[in-house]
C-alpha cells in the first residue's frame, strides 16, 4: 500500500512542479510522463463511469488522445491491455466528443468501427495491437483498465 500512496500523493502534487522538475525521477508506479502531461494507468477494471470518478479524485480526467505520437506512447504505456479513454458518443448531438466537451478530429478507429452495435458509446484503446486502428466501441458498463491524463501546464 505504501508503493501505491508514493505514487498518488505525487500525481496529486503534481499542480507545484515547474519546469525545473521535470528532470526529477519519476516515482515507482504506473506513472508515464509525455508532451507536458502525466498519465497514471490504472492495475484494476472499472466501468467508464468509475474509471472517470478515479480520474477526478486524482485532479486528472480520462486521456484525451491528440496526436499519432501521444497514441504510439499509449500505446506501448498500456501492457497489452484495453483501456477506457476519455472518448464518448453524445446521442443528443449524434457525435463522439472528449471529457473536455472538444469535438474529436484525431481518430484511430480499427476497421469497422465504431459500430455502435449494443448501446455502444465508450472507447477503449488497445482493441487489436496495430497503435494506429486502436480503438473500438464498447457499452459504458463494460469494465476494462483506464487511462488518466493531467496536463501539467494548464
Amino acid at each position: 500500500m505504501h508503493y501505491r500512496r508514493g505514487c498518488l500523493s505525487w500525481v496529486s502534487d503534481i499542480n507545484s512542479l515547474n519546469k525545473t522538475d521535470l528532470n526529477l525521477p519519476l516515482p515507482i508506479c504506473i506513472i508515464q510522463y509525455f508532451n507536458y502531461s502525466i498519465y497514471y494507468i490504472s492495475t484494476e477494471t472499472k466501468t467508464w463511469n468509475k474509471s472517470r470518478e478515479d480520474c477526478r479524485q486524482r485532479r486528472s480526467d480520462l486521456l484525451i488522445i491528440n496526436s499519432k505520437e501521444e497514441q504510439d506512447f499509449i500505446e506501448k504505456f498500456r501492457r497489452g491491455q484495453k483501456a477506457w479513454i476519455g472518448l464518448t458518443y453524445n446521442k443528443t448531438e449524434g457525435v463522439w466528443k472528449w471529457v473536455d466537451g472538444s469535438a474529436l478530429t484525431t481518430k484511430f478507429w480499427r476497421s469497422g468501427e465504431p459500430n455502435g452495435k449494443g448501446n455502444e458509446d465508450c472507447v477503449v484503446t488497445g482493441y487489436v495491437s496495430d497503435p494506429v486502428q486502436s480503438w473500438a466501441d464498447f457499452p459504458c458498463d463494460n469494465k476494462f483498465v483506464w487511462i488518466c491524463e493531467k496536463r501539467i501546464f494548464e
